[in-house]
């Protein structure tokens, strides 16, 4: 890989997208972290589409910031600079608080060296910077520009069908919906994601949010949990890594849905830092949040390539939907 690349993917309808580079200068050890560090930015925190409540900009209270009507809740955070090796996780729990519908999701953390961010743009004190038309049409706020780097997701998510508030076993109706196969709905759902890489953009005071393309005044109710878990070998030092955001097209605030992938592939240029090691590329996709076409019903190709050389070729699927039945109660039989 060249210090100057050029990343190109192409993939049509896929609506949500991040790739972020990191480059590492040693390689990580998972053994012997047992100093816990723990911070809890949401806890059953709401996030609805509420216009009475929340308005279009920026909503501050209760130590949370709120935009777009409340689908986007932000906290900001301290996490400690560490001096060992640290492994860091994200624990996500998702309720329905009576949205029945399955919607995308993200948790995602702010890089502090951007200047312009969403709540600047939401306040009016700034805009996404301008964009080359040729190659993103109109798509603002997707990839880095003067001042800004696109936000960063910690983890990816689609809400269930209305998991956890129409789990209840508490009608006819619902005793139905319920499969033989299954014993009984689950009161939540629960993801954990090792995020270990993204740990430089989480040091020190840095703003980090959940995102649901939520519709109702409803909503969901979630909770995130960050654990940094530092190494007690006085050798196990913490190694120098760097984070380069390159493409984030989730649409949080600001931002059409960017479904330019429907007419053609997208291209980002970056530079590696001078003696980079261990360089990986951490690439999160899904078929769900697209403009329209039924994308997560239709097999999509990905194709990633850097410098020319095609690195990813796959088609994200799964064909095993019947063992996450529990997650869905009020969807039909």
């Amino acid at each position: 890989m060249n210090k100057n690349s050029f990343l190109s993917y192409g993939n049509a309808y896929i609506a949500m997208l991040i790739l972020a580079l990191v480059a590492c200068g040693q390689k990580l050890s998972a053994s012997n972290h047992n100093t816990e560090f723990v911070i809890k930015p949401f806890n059953e925190t709401s996030v609805c589409f509420n216009s009475n409540d929340y308005p279009d900009k920026v909503w501050e209270g209760d130590g949370l910031i709120r935009l777009d009507h409340g689908r986007v809740v932000l906290k900001k955070i301290r996490v400690p600079k560490f001096k060992q090796n640290v492994v860091v996780s994200a624990k996500v729990k998702l309720t329905s608080n009576g949205d029945r519908w399955d919607k995308s999701g993200s948790c995602f953390v702010i890089p502090a060296s951007s200047v312009i961010n969403m709540i600047e743009v939401a306040a009016g004190r700034a805009k996404y910077p301008s964009v080359d038309s040729t190659k993103l049409e109109h798509f603002q706020g997707i990839v880095p520009g003067d001042n800004f780097s696109p936000n960063v997701e910690l983890m990816r998510f689609m809400t269930p069908f209305g998991v956890g508030y129409f789990s209840k076993m508490d009608s006819v109706t619902a005793e139905r919906r319920k499969p033989v196969y299954i014993n009984e709905f689950a009161p939540y759902a629960e993801w954990e994601q090792n995020i270990t890489d993204l740990y430089p953009l989480l040091e020190g005071e840095v703003y980090v949010g959940a995102f649901i393309d939520t519709w109702t005044k409803e909503g969901y109710k979630i909770s995130l949990e960050l654990d940094f878990k530092e190494s007690t070998l006085k050798c196990d030092k913490l190694p120098k890594r760097k984070v380069l955001p390159l493409v984030n097209t989730v649409y949080y605030y600001g931002q059409s849905i960017p479904d330019l992938f429907a007419r053609k592939s997208l291209s980002v240029p970056f530079t590696l830092p001078k003696n980079s090691k261990n360089v990986r590329l951490n690439y999160i996709t899904t078929g769900h949040g697209g403009h329209d076409g039924g994308d997560e019903f239709v097999k999509k190709e990905n194709i990633v390539s850097v410098d020319g050389r095609e690195v990813i070729h796959f088609i994200p699927w799964r064909n095993d939907c019947a063992s996450f039945r529990c997650f869905n109660p009020s969807t039909g039989v």
